[in-house]
């Protein structure tokens, strides 16, 4: 079974995610697109930001457009619905604007090339790819406009596609580490239902760093963990079950607090996007008893890498394809970059 109709029957969103820019998301939304074709599923189409243009308005590099086929449902704003060279029937006027104009809906009634964008927040994207399915696509397809792991957020979608491939180094060992690392942090355990969790839940509401002792929630005079870990290591004591950490996870955060304590009190995050400690220190800290749960982590459909860097360096398909799929043996992997895509 091709790997678009694997999703379709399990996800209704599913978010294209890069390691890094040019890691191949948008050959990765073309590579699904043609699938569809081929195996007749209905898709919607939709960005965190604008593509499909030509050209990267950031780095000025060349860029692979977006094909879409008829009847994919595709989100458009004004500004650029005249740049689709397919042709498109407009469906509806959404009450999303963005700064290319008002967010339309619009059904491709020929093939063609097109220009996608979508509205930046969460909440609206999620609203958005919803309106779509209720206009009859089976799976909606979202795609970021920059390369950045924001876009994972576990309230956008069902799951990701996680794009990754040669730009991340030179080295072929070190792209599987760095993507490895990623999806284990993805994957992290959810802390189950109970008490503990709804505490956490209060503390998630407060938006504010909470200890949870045996006698309920405190809250430190800080907002923030980042350089603030002796202040940490001060507020634990032995009463300490539980810290709730808002903010981003950076070693600065538990750098200062005491071994035994790292290893006897559960840190807690709202997801593992707020995570941002490289593969070497986080096994240091795992080997140090580091415990770490999330109150909703990150389900990982498919990895998709691309040999080629844009540095003008690449890897052998097949090698990179295989060392891949080695490491990460119950994830789907495809080489987007190879004719027709090739999984293993």
């Amino acid at each position: 079974m091709s790997l678009i109709r694997q999703l379709a029957e399990k996800y209704k969103m599913v978010s294209i995610v890069g390691m890094a820019k040019n890691a191949g998301k948008t050959t990765t939304l073309n590579y699904l697109i043609d699938q569809a074709m081929d195996w007749d599923v209905s898709l919607g189409v939709t960005s965190t930001g604008r593509d499909g243009e030509t050209v990267d308005l950031v780095t000025g590099t060349e860029k692979p457009r977006v094909f879409a086929d008829a009847g994919t449902i595709v989100s458009v704003p004004v500004q650029l619905y005249d740049l689709a060279q397919a042709g498109m029937e407009i469906l509806r006027m959404t009450r999303y604007s963005t700064a290319l104009g008002q967010m339309m809906l619009c059904r491709v009634a020929e093939s063609g090339y097109v220009q996608i964008a979508g509205p930046p927040a969460t909440a609206d994207l999620r609203a958005l790819c919803l309106e779509m399915l209720g206009l009859g696509a089976e799976l909606v397809l979202i795609d970021g406009a920059i390369d950045r792991r924001a876009i994972a957020d576990p309230t956008a979608s069902d799951a990701i596609i996680l794009a990754t491939g040669a730009v991340l180094s030179r080295r072929m060992d070190k792209v599987v580490e760095q993507t490895l690392h990623v999806t284990e942090l993805f994957r992290l355990p959810e802390l189950p239902p109970g008490e503990l969790r709804g505490k956490m839940e209060d503390a998630l509401a407060a938006d504010r760093i909470a200890i949870l002792k045996k006698d309920g929630l405190h809250f430190p005079a800080m907002s923030t963990g980042l350089a603030g870990s002796k202040f940490l290591d001060e507020a634990i004591d032995d009463d300490t079950r539980c810290v709730y950490l808002p903010g981003a996870l950076t070693l600065s955060v538990v750098s200062d607090i005491h071994p035994a304590k790292l290893k006897k009190v559960l840190f807690v995050l709202k997801d593992p996007t707020r995570i941002f400690i490289d593969p070497k220190t986080w096994r240091t800290l795992r080997k140090k008893g580091f415990q770490l749960r999330v109150l909703k982590n990150i389900e990982i459909a498919a990895v998709s890498v691309n040999p080629y860097s844009p540095a003008g360096y690449s890897f052998d398909h097949e090698a990179l394809l295989n060392a891949m799929q080695e490491a990460l043996p119950q994830i789907p992997v495809i080489d987007v970059k190879a004719p027709r895509g090739t999984s293993v």
